[in-house]
């Protein structure tokens, strides 16, 4: 079986052990068949992100233990939908990516220079 690949086309870092994220919580960001919310791009999490999407019905910041979801502050980092992200972008409250630990597999919706324009670091 191949090895995963991020958007540079070389091995797929994991994203975060701690808190434990991706699709099957093994730190990495993996593009997997039945994750129908494609948890490919690690991000580092914002106060700015984390309000937008609790208000867009996606609590973040609360624990659910029975998900075996910590809750996200500021500063983690952790594997989020492709389409959430996308809405953040668009409504300018994207949080930054971090290329070497996102999935590959998101080149096939995102523009590589809007992916660089987020890089982690970089703004």
């Amino acid at each position: 079986m191949p090895a995963d690949r991020n958007v540079f086309g070389t091995e797929l870092e994991p994203c975060s052990t701690d808190p434990e994220t991706g699709y099957r919580r093994d730190g990495c960001c993996r593009a997997v068949e039945a994750d129908i919310g494609r948890h490919e791009v690690c991000a580092v999490m914002t106060e700015e992100f984390l309000e937008f999407s609790a208000a867009q019905g996606n609590d973040l910041l609360t624990p659910r233990p029975e998900l075996q979801f910590p809750g996200l502050e500021p500063g983690d980092r952790w594997c989020l939908c492709l389409g959430r992200w996308v809405e953040a972008y668009r409504a300018g409250r994207a949080p930054p990516v971090v290329l070497e630990a996102t999935h590959e597999a998101v080149l096939a919706d995102l523009d590589p220079d809007v992916l660089r324009e987020c890089e982690h670091g970089r703004r």
